[in-house]
């Protein structure tokens, strides 16, 4: 009985002890993965444990984050602006340093120097968050004190709001969709990855590299681990990070802003184009984006490259197709007296109108007409037009860069829409809807603002830029983006092109034209008014004419005899007692022709 009860003892003291092996054994194992297999990828998530333990022992100031910039089309930061600034060290606090002689070169108090870092636990940037701006002989007298924990350097700071930000677009970090993109590549889960704009464009050419920074080495306390040496980190690549100069201008920018906000456009915004190289000046999108909460009322939408209803900007295609096909002779009249159904219109009664009248006083009936008879002709006539002037597929710059097959500059455009259905092609009463911009006709500002510097260009269509190139660090060019037809169908003929400037034109000139405002501007403009029914209310539940919203739209080109710029502005889901677009097209003229004078 005692044997027995000592052999099932030593069974068990042996699974016990093979037990207890297997787990050593696999403990073994773990740390010899985590401190000599998988340093530098850890688990699924790719940790650097060699990085990440510095990191727990490491404190640091970022001096630039090692992502690639944006650069207006004169070399001016519009993503972030470099602060000569001062960088204080916390373990000042436990060592005697010539605040004095700091306080003095700076020409403020010790105090405030000694309040700066009372109580920090990481190094701090004089001022913050406003920081205190250094001079170029403040900085070097700072420098050659020598003092440990003292440094005057240029610190990068991301604009909390960056000019034309739905634009240039906004950065976050998604390990599912940093996966997604780049699944080949073994990058931090913390890299920031552009979500919209430019930055989710170029993503790949501004991945972050190495950062720049000052750091020191603290033990468990806080105190310096190696002493109070500093050192200075800096990846020393002549090339990298790159720089995207874009074409815009900061001054025309901040003055669209400007003059946006001043007309209270609350939906919509403005885009200029510069006619000659066909690439984006300023480009001004609201609600404002909204940096803490991007989503929120759309105000990361960029709805310069949005579709939306256009209204009587869209009476252009038609008047296009009109004329090429002998529509619309000298002595022609249209009754616009009547509705686009031929019933007596209670809303508007412009009388009889040759065809140049309707369209300087956007007459719906003469369109409505001119529509369906094209339709007779060729059920597709109207996308067919809509195409020869862009309104169709997307319009900003595309091509192949390097490895990347059809890389495309504005990768949040949409495309336009006409129709949705055949059926809406076959019904007059559908077709006569979209001849006048409505029912489901759908364009961008983007879109039509290239409709104008088409047209201006005597029919000549182009793609559209917002960056011109990139630049390595050091100046050179990586890429530079050509200017480049834009092919997706045939252009225009130059009689017809000639007859649309001289409508444009006599949209303003005309005495009940409805761009006649404009006709006393230092600049003659060509243009078109555009005013479309939502179909939704202000407030749902009491619906009337008082509540009905509509978009407002003004695109045109100017100056007439030597166009330079194209401009679209659009009041999205206002109502018509607040003041239209074209009111932000003047002040926008106004502004040019200041700016070209001065220039």
């Amino acid at each position: 009985m005692t044997n027995g009860v000592i052999v099932v003892g030593q069974k068990r003291f042996k699974q016990l002890a093979y037990i207890f092996l297997i787990a050593i054994s696999l403990l073994m194992f773990r740390l010899m993965q985590i401190q000599l297999f998988d340093t530098k990828s850890f688990s699924k998530h790719h940790i650097n444990l060699i990085e990440a333990s510095v990191n727990q022992r490491t404190q640091e100031v970022i001096l630039d984050n090692g992502r690639g910039k944006f650069f207006d089309k004169y070399h001016n930061p519009i993503s972030f602006h470099t602060i000569p600034s001062l960088i204080l060290f916390p373990f000042l606090n436990n060592m005697d340093w010539d605040k004095e002689k700091v306080a003095k070169i700076l020409g403020v108090s010790i105090e405030s120097l000694l309040l700066a870092i009372k109580d920090a636990k990481e190094p701090v940037v004089f001022g913050d968050p406003d920081p205190f701006v250094l001079s170029n002989e403040q900085m070097e007298a700072i420098n050659q004190l020598e003092i440990p924990g003292v440094f005057a350097v240029y610190k990068q700071f991301d604009r909390e709001l960056t000019t034309a930000a739905q634009l240039i677009g906004i950065l976050g970090e998604n390990e599912k969709l940093l996966k997604e993109r780049y699944p080949n590549k073994k990058l931090p889960i913390n890299t920031l990855i552009g979500i919209t704009g430019l930055q989710k464009s170029f993503d790949e050419f501004l991945l972050q590299e190495e950062k720049t920074k000052l750091l020191y080495h603290v033990d468990g306390i806080g105190g310096p681990l190696f002493g109070i040496d500093v050192k200075y980190v800096d990846p020393s690549n002549p090339f990298y990070p790159v720089h995207v100069i874009t074409t815009l201008d900061m001054e025309i920018q901040k003055a669209a802003e400007k003059i946006v906000d001043e007309n209270q456009i609350k939906k919509g915004g403005l885009i200029l184009i510069d006619i000659e190289s066909n690439t984006i000046l300023a480009n001004v999108s609201r609600p404002s984006l909204n940096i803490e909460d991007p989503y929120t009322n759309d105000n990361v939408k960029n709805f310069m490259f949005t579709q939306s209803i256009p209204g009587s900007v869209f009476k252009t295609v038609i008047a296009a197709a009109a004329i090429d096909y002998n529509l619309v002779p000298k002595n022609r009249i249209f009754d616009c007296n009547q509705t686009i159904y031929g019933k007596k219109d209670t809303k508007y009664q412009k009388g009889n109108l040759n065809f140049k009248e309707s369209f300087a006083q956007s007459c719906n009936h003469t369109f409505g007409t001119l529509a369906k008879e094209l339709a007779k002709i060729d059920e597709k006539i109207i996308e067919t037009y809509s195409e020869k002037l862009g309104l169709i597929n997307e319009v900003g710059w595309s091509g192949d860069v390097f490895h990347f097959e059809n890389f495309t500059q504005l990768s949040d455009e949409d495309k336009g829409i006409i129709f949705i259905s055949d059926e809406e092609r076959m019904d007059p009463n559908y077709v006569a809807q979209t001849g006048i911009g409505q029912r489901n006709v759908r364009i961008t500002p983007l879109q039509a603002a290239n409709m104008m510097a088409t047209i201006a260009r005597g029919g000549k269509k182009e793609m559209v830029r917002a960056v011109s190139s990139i630049e390595y660090k050091n100046g050179t060019t990586l890429y530079h983006f050509q200017k480049k037809p834009l092919l997706s169908s045939e252009q225009l003929a130059p009689y017809t092109v000639m007859k649309l400037q001289q409508l444009l034109r006599e949209v303003v000139t005309n005495e009940k034209g409805t761009g006649r405002m404009l006709n006393n501007l230092p600049y003659q403009v060509a243009g078109k008014s555009g005013t479309a029914e939502t179909n939704r209310y202000i407030d749902e539940k009491h619906k009337s004419k008082d509540t009905e919203l509509q978009n407002s739209w003004f695109v045109g080109y100017f100056p007439f005899e030597k166009p330079k710029y194209a401009l679209a502005v659009v009041k999205l889901d206002t109502l018509s007692s607040e003041k239209s677009a074209t009111h932000t097209f003047y002040d926008m003229v106004n502004f040019l022709y200041q700016y070209d004078k001065k220039n």
